[in-house]
């Protein structure tokens, strides 16, 4: 696995496999619901964003039906992407321990004149201070220079299929405002 992936592995145990430009898995796009507002669409999306953290805290990397709860709040390359990477680490042997925090989620702004509420992107802060990934030697796969705090961009599709009405389309990480500082 490559350093980058590693890296994104300890803030999300499996996120940045969702940048990696996996192509989606052969689907019919469903319906997507409509919202009334901005602020109904961003509560959903932050509801969903929240969601997908706590299946992600309790994966256990020696039991991949414990990954179900990840696939089941993601869509496309994201989904696709989880699927490769929570493979891979259980495939070497990975283990991971400790919580994935999310500090801050905000909305990221959306067109004023024309807002497409069945798509939108949060801006999130992850408190990774407490998680540790090892490999099948007990070895930190984490980087040296790893900071405790991750800046990552979620985009958010709306799906029928998911309770909250959105899934996790792609995540990656980000730079700029709001900085993520501790």
């Amino acid at each position: 696995m490559n350093p980058r992936l590693a890296a994104a592995a300890v803030a999300l145990l499996l996120t940045a496999g969702a940048a990696t430009g996996c192509s989606s898995p052969a689907s019919t796009p469903e319906p997507t619901p409509s919202f009334s507002s901005e602020d109904e669409a961003f509560a959903a999306a932050e509801a969903t964003y929240r969601a997908y953290v706590d299946a992600l805290n309790h994966v256990d990397l020696s039991d991949p039906s414990t990954f179900e709860g990840v696939y089941a709040w993601t869509t496309g390359d994201a989904n696709a992407g989880a699927r490769e990477s929570l493979s891979q680490m259980h495939a070497d042997g990975w283990d991971v321990s400790g919580p994935t925090i999310v500090a801050l989620a905000r909305a990221r702004q959306q067109s004023p004149t024309s807002p497409d509420l069945n798509v939108v992107a949060l801006d999130v802060c992850l408190d990774i201070s407490g998680v540790r990934l090892v490999d099948a030697h007990r070895d930190s796969v984490a980087s040296a220079d790893r900071r405790d705090l991750q800046s990552m961009l979620v985009t958010m599709t709306a799906s029928t299929s998911s309770s909250t009405r959105f899934l996790i389309s792609n995540v990656d990480g980000r730079e700029g405002s709001p900085e993520c500082v501790g």
